[in-house]
């Protein structure tokens, strides 16, 4: 049987993965990648079998029990395998159903971490996501769930959270807006979007939590681009800071 190596492929960018993931990404003779992974990523692996398993909100994806069995059947016909995953595989990557089905198939791997987006994202607009005296507990958050999954109402944690993050948030940012604001926090926290961090259609702009519930930044989201929402004071504007093209000038505006 062969090894599997679930790799973080990183934001986007395919500088952004790291020294070990493309290390072992270029010595892979099959990857099975996400559908968001940079077509530059493969410049790593020009000889590597390539199979696309990717998951798109609202757009047809590859069932996970698939994926599962394609990288239990594939460890038994090769010799090094990857699952290249965008951002780090521990943080909304499915990655624990994965790695059952390769234990309970007695298949060895190992997992190489990645740049989550929410790093990349702070780095990019400039606000860190922990702030001394401001912030110091961050939440990372998701509405989206599979087919089989239950609806899960607004943790308390999440709420609590000075920073809170949120991974595919795009069609519910009105909503999520409205239910932080009805569990207490003020219309007036700063509100981020941030787009296809670290590739070259990103894009970012502030709101205010307010204007993110009635639809502000719903308006202004790229339906097919993937995004974050990044809330919380931590992202407010710093004083002598430079304005941004876009985000700043917004959120100034909108103070």
């Amino acid at each position: 049987m062969g090894k599997v190596t679930l790799i973080g492929a990183g934001p986007g960018a395919a500088d952004l993965i790291t020294v070990r993931g493309a290390r072992i990404l270029s010595e892979a003779q099959v990857v099975l990648h996400d559908a968001l992974v940079s077509e530059d990523m493969f410049a790593y692996c020009p000889h590597a079998l390539r199979i696309e398993v990717g998951k798109r909100c609202g757009k047809r994806s590859t069932a996970q029990l698939f994926i599962n069995r394609q990288l239990v059947d594939l460890a038994g016909k090769y010799e090094r395998v990857v699952r290249l995953k965008g951002g780090d595989p521990m943080l909304f990557g499915r990655a624990d159903e994965e790695m059952q089905a390769l234990e309970a198939a007695g298949i060895a791997y190992e997992v190489v971490p990645g740049i989550t987006a929410a790093l990349a994202a702070a780095s990019s607009i400039r606000k860190p996501l922990t702030k001394r005296g401001v912030s110091r507990s961050v939440a990372f958050a998701t509405q989206a769930k599979g087919k089989e999954g239950v609806d899960v109402e607004l943790a308390d944690e999440a709420v609590k959270a000075d920073s809170l993050v949120y991974y595919m948030g795009r069609d519910q940012a009105a909503a999520i807006a409205a239910q932080l604001i009805a569990a207490g926090k003020p219309a007036d926290t700063p509100a981020w979007v941030v787009e296809a961090v670290s590739t070259a259609q990103e894009r970012s702009r502030g709101f205010t939590l307010g204007q993110m519930a009635r639809g502000d930044a719903l308006a202004w989201i790229h339906p097919d681009q993937p995004c974050l929402l990044m809330i919380g004071q931590a992202f407010a504007r710093r004083a002598g800071e430079q304005r941004h093209p876009e985000g700043l000038a917004a959120f100034e505006s909108a103070a």
